[in-house]
């Protein structure tokens, strides 16, 4: 709590004909403004509210005041073109980050003040100068350490090569299992700032299993709703994949390496005459080389992220609606964002969090 009444009468008298000079700079009026107000006893939520700024930078404003009285607030020393760190001071502290990976400001704020007796309360101006420091804020990736570089360089190659090589009475399709879960899943979204947003929550509890199949080259799926994903459910995938290409005299099919994959039930199958599907499996810890993993966050997007479904009736036909009916029917649209433009993920490229 700032307690009005803090200015004496010739500082109140300065700010007062900076605050009316309309020469005088627009960075420098605002601050004079805003401690004219405090000085009258408006708190600092309600001048940020006048102002169109946040509370932190009025306070930040105030104690730059207290400190380095008017030549401070000319100065534009937090947050603006200097820095009040030295260059040692901001070697040191991108070297902590570094080794720290700190995940909020209000941790790098806190070792700021600490190491280097200098308090940034405003946050705009410490993201100011962690980007001045070339730091950004970013989730990590999701990397095995287990990835092996020359499996995935072969896996790309013999798959290059099957195209370039594949006939017109041959297909070649992705497939996968997927299990949403009856749920909305918050996501950022833009919205009015003094409205406060909220989902709907249902019990979360009812999941869907889906076996499904992508054609890249059409966007044509194929989506079984089943109890759970195994042999059977396999099997049932590929047969409805082989019905869904009647004139296809071979039909390759890639997928991971699960277990209920490799079943002996689905080799027996595979075994049986007429069969026309052909398996290649997708080399251990590589989802990135599987396209139908790019199908499942679209769906996500399109479908769970922000949006509650009463029912899990409801969720669930708004789920295969999405898969079975509008990826093929957009799929000119979509087709962007579920492609087979492979990269090869090397675990020494990252740092590894442990």
């Amino acid at each position: 709590m700032i307690r009005p009444g803090f200015l004496d009468k010739d500082s109140r008298e300065d700010l007062l004909d900076i605050a009316r000079d309309g020469l005088t700079e627009h960075r420098l009026a605002r601050r004079a403004n805003a401690l004219l107000l405090l000085d009258d006893g408006m708190s600092c939520a309600a001048v940020a509210r006048v102002l169109f700024i946040d509370d932190d930078t009025v306070r930040t404003w105030h104690k730059l005041y207290l400190v380095e009285g008017i030549e401070g607030l000319a100065g534009f020393g937090l947050g603006g073109s200097s820095c009040r760190l030295s260059l040692v001071q901001q070697d040191a502290l991108t070297s902590w980050i570094t080794a720290a990976l700190p995940r909020t400001t209000r941790e790098i704020g806190a070792w700021i003040e600490q190491k280097c007796a200098i308090a940034y309360e405003g946050r705009s101006g410490l993201i100011k100068l962690l980007h001045r420091l070339g730091m950004e804020h970013r989730k990590p990736e999701a990397v095995s350490s287990k990835l092996d570089p020359a499996r995935q360089q072969a896996f790309i190659e013999g798959y290059t090569a099957l195209l370039n090589g594949l006939a017109g009475d041959e297909a070649v399709l992705f497939a996968d299992a997927v299990h949403p879960t009856h749920g909305a899943r918050p996501a950022g979204c833009w919205a009015p700032k003094h409205i406060k947003l909220a989902i709907d929550q249902t019990s979360g509890r009812e999941r869907l299993n889906i076996h499904g199949a992508i054609d890249l080259e059409t966007g044509g799926t194929r989506m079984i709703d089943v109890l759970t994903a195994d042999a059977l459910s396999t099997i049932a995938l590929l047969a409805s994949i082989e019905a869904m290409y009647p004139d296809k005299r071979m039909i390759h099919v890639f997928l991971d390496n699960a277990r209920y994959h490799h079943a002996r039930l689905v080799q027996d199958w595979l075994a049986m005459p007429g069969r026309r599907i052909k398996l290649h499996f997708i080399p251990p810890y590589c989802p990135h080389l599987n396209p139908i993993e790019r199908l499942w966050g679209l769906m996500h997007r399109n479908v769970t992220h922000n949006k509650c479904y009463a029912t899990y009736d409801r969720f669930c036909h708004a789920v295969l609606g999405f898969l079975r009916d509008s990826v093929p029917r957009k799929w000119r649209t979509l087709c962007d964002s579920v492609t087979d433009n492979f990269r090869i993920i090397t675990p020494q490229d990252f740092r590894i969090i442990r």
